[in-house]
């Protein structure tokens, strides 16, 4: 029997928006199984086993928890250490197993199944198996749906009073999507039921008003929570005016959301009781768990454990809290003195000090504010959870996050991808690839550069600040302004050295005049000034406006500020202005219209301290729109992948290898690539020079040599490398000169042997990586040959599975790529071939997370084709994909 597969555990969020535990079963599982059994109607009973059984059979129990975790399969999912689900499947022959539910009465229509299924799909995949059957009475609807909606092609057959259900568990394109569309919506709904809440209860309100709960209280009176709002205190009768129950047993009705702030030791009681009670969800603004000390942690561990078992969210510990302008709800149970006015603007930090910063950022500037939420510790609920909240939330139209950690970047661009394809989302620059993280904060180490998670961000439609300040200059476009219409800018000023400045921002930011720069004279009127604005709006070749005003004291600032305002509701084009005096969202720049119907609708040009923020802010927003529009690719489909084969080529290298992770042999990784499609230049080791002599014999020439050492081997100017031997003659000769280099270089215990490879013809070296990464799961990297791109980090990063246009645009990222297109005379290289070999290594190591590292070094890129020259790839058995074809929080 395998070793009990940990790796497969997972929480998972329901339909309903509740969390449950998914693992897979156990011995000790039997007494669960009948307990479970034991509940369920007798139709339940039949639909599942075909026969009326009122109790399993102890060899009947036996069999279901007794399982090897390869050929017989079982999950169950628990909440609060009830077991509610159970998926099986058993293998049938190499290739199929026959699949199995059973889902607790009680818990019915909670997508439980669907999961199980997911789960029960990806488990097999690992295990070589590609198709599912099963046996369904045809009045079991229910179960027939759960096939027939989770995007597989199945067939159905009716035989003998049976349906007969047969499908392959190969992702299509319609199944990830059905997997997304149900892990948005249940993630999505379990937010909503903290930022809408019909009850609260606080812990911790004390009647000191230095105290955190005492403060929190206020802040929900004072916002006028529309709400029930109860107050748990062990002794006093009533704090802040408002009376108070000692226990939750004395509050009747349902409790939604409980907010803590009583000392860290007390919490995971407190959510213990509330776990009992039934409430949906947590809020802990305590402090002192994760981001102090080793007690902290396993606080905060046992506050999550609580949280998970008992199928709650949970908001920090250590958060700031949580505000909701909805005028339905009026939710503001933070810590924030200053509240912003309610607005269309989302807002996450993992910061509870940041996020103090942020509203008040956001009230000076005049920026609504719909939601916000501070995750502190980031325990359980994230930035991903709130993406999958504010994707189709009707009061979200701009994301801001700002992220001090990603404990699934994976995920996070894979709903990022979605989200930006409607909305745009801003992500305050931090160190995101674990390498240096804040107290409280676990996440995986990423191993490669920082770059490779700031090209993953654009990869997925992202936009990076590096500042509150700058998050809310490129925000308040979103949230006021139109998205441009391409890259063209017109400027219109009031002073000349004010107007060149703002062309040589707009130049160095990427984009482009629409026409010459209007610089009025600094004692212009209104309405000349108006009319300038109007007549470059009017030109069809400018796309946004910058306008950039020094108040003089002859013309009145407030009549000039209306007559931008005005303007610019009129033109519907994007404008943005330095208007010196005002900030952010100001009155003095908004214009108000009125619809045919009557309806009034308000008009704002945002206004920035200076040109620089004002066009970075611009060039952002043009950017966007240009991503927006985009094409985005499609995901290839490759009829001749050998997936079977390439599953049993590193099955056989684990299993002779004696540890975890291993190197595979040339054969063995040319192979692995053979079976993708991928082909690698065919060469012959050699330890003699008589080896030598035959091999090239049998290659032909011309060929290469190269040292089989990694110091060596890729090193001309080590001497490892000799190119274009024609003859046995010059063979000789250069392969005793690589001997040579490799006895004075080497150990004695190095291996020395020197490869005989064909000639490729001539091109451009180029590198191409893949591989499981443990942060940001399967990336694919592609860059030029040569020192000079690993000291630049002059390399193109994309996470997969790839789209065609990810692949076209990975060749065109690096700097130095103009070498493949004809620079400076070199001949145009076909890219074409190589852009199929990022799709193909970009399919495998998306199949495979045991595929730790795959180098392809060099890859010569001709005017032809490609050739790969050399090819190495380690293995990892214990590796563990954080973002799988299975839901998982």
């Amino acid at each position: 029997m395998s070793a009990y597969p940990q790796s497969w555990e997972a929480d998972v969020v329901l339909r309903d928006g509740a969390t449950a535990r998914l693992r897979p079963i156990l011995q000790s599982d039997a007494d669960g199984v009948q307990a479970m059994h034991s509940k369920q109607s007798a139709e339940s009973i039949y639909m599942r086993f075909f026969a009326p059984i009122k109790q399993i059979p102890d060899k009947d129990l036996e069999r279901f928890v007794n399982v090897d975790y390869r050929d017989r399969v079982a999950f169950v999912m628990t909440i609060r250490d009830e077991i509610i689900g159970i998926g099986r499947y058993d293998r049938l022959d190499e290739n199929s197993a026959e699949v199995a539910f059973n889902i607790a009465d009680a818990h019915q229509g909670r997508g439980i199944g669907s999961i199980l299924l997911e789960h029960l799909a990806a488990a097999a995949r690992e295990m070589g198996i590609d198709r599912f059957v099963a046996e369904v009475l045809p009045q079991n609807r229910p179960m027939l749906q759960v096939f027939a909606a989770a995007g597989y092609e199945v067939t159905r057959e009716f035989d003998d009073g049976v349906v007969a259900v047969a499908f392959d568990i190969d992702p299509t394109e319609k199944s990830r999507q059905v997997l997304a569309s149900r892990e948005h919506r249940a993630e999505a709904l379990s937010v909503r039921g903290i930022l809408h809440p019909e009850s609260i209860v606080v812990f911790g309100a004390s009647r000191s008003r230095a105290s955190i709960g005492n403060l929190l209280l206020r802040n929900l009176t004072a916002g006028g929570f529309r709400g029930r709002l109860n107050i748990v205190h062990p002794e006093a009768s009533e704090v802040a005016g408002l009376p108070t129950v000692s226990s939750l047993d004395q509050i009747e009705g349902d409790i939604d959301v409980a907010v803590i702030a009583v000392p860290a030791v007390s919490v995971p009681q407190v959510v213990r009781d509330c776990a009992e009670r039934g409430v949906k969800g947590v809020v802990v603004v305590s402090s002192g768990f994760a981001e102090t000390s080793e007690e902290g942690a396993r606080l905060q561990e046992q506050v999550l454990t609580t949280a998970r078992t008992w199928g709650m969210r949970l908001i920090g510990p250590n958060s700031f809290g949580v505000l909701n302008s909805d005028p339905e709800v009026d939710l503001n149970a933070s810590l924030s003195p200053f509240l912003p006015d309610p607005g269309h603007v989302g807002v996450f930090s993992q910061s509870g000090a940041l996020g103090t910063a942020m509203l008040a950022a956001a009230r000076e500037r005049g920026i609504g504010i719909s939601t916000f939420v501070s995750a502190g510790n980031r325990a359980d609920l994230s930035g991903n959870d709130m993406m999958q909240y504010w994707q189709e939330d009707p009061a979200t139209n701009v994301v801001c996050l700002y992220l001090e950690s990603i404990g699934n970047p994976r995920k996070f661009s894979r709903i990022a991808r979605r989200v930006t394809r409607n909305k745009p989302v801003i992500v305050i620059k931090s160190d995101l690839t674990g390498g240096e993280l804040p107290p409280g904060h676990a996440v995986r180490v990423s191993s490669l550069s920082a770059s490779a998670m700031d090209q993953v961000l654009a990869q997925a439609g992202v936009i990076r600040a590096r500042s509150v300040s700058q998050m809310y200059d490129i925000a308040q476009v979103f949230d006021t302004q139109p998205l441009p219409d391409g890259k063209r800018v017109g400027i219109v000023g009031n002073s000349a050295a004010l107007s060149t400045l703002v062309e040589q921002c707009v130049r160095a930011e990427g984009l482009k005049l629409g026409t010459a720069p209007v610089s009025m004279h600094p004692e212009a009127t209104v309405d000349d000034f108006e009319a300038q604005l109007r007549q470059v709006y009017a030109n069809p070749h400018v796309h946004s406006v910058v306008v950039i005003i020094t108040p003089s004291p002859s013309v009145s600032s407030s009549q000039m500020a209306q007559a931008i305002a005005d303007a610019a509701a009129q033109s519907g084009k994007t404008t943005v202005a330095c208007f010196l005096g005002v900030y952010g969202k100001d009155e003095m720049l908004t214009s108000y219209t009125r619809s045919a119907d009557g309806e009034r609708t308000k008009h704002v040009v945002p206004s920035y301290g200076g040109p620089e923020a004002a066009v970075w802010a611009l060039a952002r927003a043009t950017e966007y729109a240009v991503y927006k529009k985009s094409d985005h690719g499609h995901y290839p489909i490759f009829t001749d992948l050998k997936v079977r084969e390439a599953r049993r080529i590193i099955e056989s290298s684990l299993a002779e290898a004696d540890s975890p992770r291993v190197t595979m042999t040339d054969e063995a990784a040319h192979a692995l690539l053979g079976a993708y499609g991928i082909d690698v230049l065919p060469y012959i080791s050699t330890s003699t020079v008589e080896e030598a002599k035959a091999a090239a014999a049998k290659i032909g020439y011309p060929v290469a040599l190269k040292a089989v050492h990694r110091k060596l081997r890729h090193r001309f100017e080590f001497g490892g490398v000799r190119l274009a031997i024609q003859n046995e003659a010059e063979l000789v000769g250069d392969w005793n000169g690589i001997a040579e280099v490799i006895a004075q270089s080497l150990d004695d215990d190095d291996d020395r042997r020197i490869d005989v490879q064909a000639m490729a013809p001539a091109g451009v070296g180029c590198v191409i990586r893949a591989g499981e990464d443990p942060l940001l799961g399967p990336m694919v990297s592609f860059s030029l040959a040569g020192d000079s791109t690993e000291l630049l980090d002059d390399v193109a990063h994309r996470v997969a599975p790839l789209t065609d246009l990810d692949a076209r645009n990975m060749v065109r990222t690096p700097g130095a790529s103009p070498r493949l297109f004809g620079y400076k005379g070199l001949p145009v290289a076909n890219v074409e071939p190589a852009e199929e070999i990022l799709l193909r290594l970009a399919a495998l190591v998306d199949e495979f997370p045991v595929i730790r590292s795959i180098e392809i070094r060099p890859i010569m890129i001709t005017t032809d084709k490609s050739y790969l020259l050399s090819a190495r790839i380690q293995l990892a058995a214990d590796a563990d994909r954080m973002d799988t074809l299975r839901r998982r929080m």
